[in-house]
């Protein structure tokens, strides 16, 4: 890890973000707890967590730009989500970061600054 650089520069910028979204989502429409959660045109989707991701690790505010403020919880209250669902969702995101080889300590990090959104997403117990 290079503490000078932003998260989203580990990663490798505009191309690694897109790397990890496109790690990330075939694991989701695999997962039986997650794949109900969304649509099957997945490609919307996977759009908009790249721009929130490449924003939330410190590149460029693409999400903010096209639709403003991120406001994550408020936009997933319409579904039910549950620590089951945090779990699915961090270790789909687990395994892409493996996918697309990164390299410890920046993943546990990853996963790290991830917990806390997946786990303030979680809304019914």
């Amino acid at each position: 890890m290079n503490p000078s650089l932003s998260i989203y520069d580990q990663l490798g910028g505009a191309e690694g973000i897109r790397a990890l979204v496109e790690a990330f989502y075939p694991r989701v429409q695999q997962n039986d707890v997650l794949a109900p959660l969304f649509p099957e045109n997945i490609e919307p989707v996977m759009e908009k967590q790249y721009m929130f991701l490449s924003q939330f690790f410190g590149g460029p505010a693409l999400f903010s730009e096209a639709y403003g403020h991120p406001m994550m919880r408020a936009r997933h209250m319409k579904f039910t989500i549950t620590d089951l669902h945090a779990d699915a969702w961090l270790g789909c995101m687990a395994e892409a970061l493996t996918d697309i080889r990164v390299d410890e300590p920046l993943r546990t990090f990853v996963l790290d600054r991830l917990t806390g959104p997946a786990r303030h997403f979680v809304n019914s117990y």
